[in-house]
């Protein structure tokens, strides 16, 4: 942490991100895995200098390992206020199609910055427009996925929205499954899911 806010005070975020347009794929990974600690204390220096764009391009490269980490800096970014609007106004559907990424590494990455992103009501509107319930679903029910409990969460906030409420009444012995697993917080988290899907105003 005392790193990440020396970099932060040495106003080097501007200058890491220009970095990502043109460095080798090895470089532009310790920079992502960089901006990623740094952007867990303070992610608007990143935002001004354009962090988004480039991000987002980063999310669909050949390289496993920088789709990760790409995903991993939105997630921080997402953690912020200023960062989730962001987010959910420009990434949201990239961040869908990478739920059915080959990587589970990627896919728990972007479960993860999905979640923070659809903590807001426009990023909810804008998952279920990407038609993000399906991949979801299927990350619930694999017990082996490490998005699991990201993904159950996301499916809660997207089950407050009318439309993703309906859905998701079809599909409720899938988290009831989850009320099984070993872990705690995936039981409680689909304890949680199983209550705002069937509740009726």
């Amino acid at each position: 942490p005392v790193g990440a806010v020396g970099i932060l005070h040495a106003g080097l975020i501007p200058l890491l991100v220009c970095k990502l347009k043109a460095e080798s794929d090895e470089i532009q990974a310790l920079i992502l895995g960089t901006l990623s600690n740094c952007l867990r204390v303070e992610a608007s220096e990143a935002l001004a200098a354009g962090a988004i764009t480039i991000l987002k391009e980063k999310l669909t490269h050949s390289s496993v390992a920088i789709r990760n980490k790409a995903a991993c800096v939105l997630l921080e970014i997402g953690t912020h206020p200023e960062g989730k609007s962001v987010v959910c106004e420009e990434v949201i559907p990239v961040l869908v199609s990478l739920l059915e990424d080959t990587d589970p590494e990627v896919q728990a990455s972007a479960t993860g910055a999905l979640m923070f992103a659809t903590v807001k009501p426009q990023g909810r509107f804008s998952a279920l427009g990407a038609e993000a319930i399906p991949p979801l679903l299927k990350l619930v029910a694999e017990e082996t996925s490490k998005a699991r409990l990201s993904a159950i969460k996301t499916l809660t906030m997207l089950a407050e929205l009318p439309e993703g409420r309906k859905t998701l009444l079809d599909h409720t012995d899938t988290f009831h499954q989850c009320l099984n697993d070993p872990c705690e917080a995936v039981k409680r988290a689909a304890k949680i899911a199983i209550g705002v899907i069937k509740w009726k105003p």
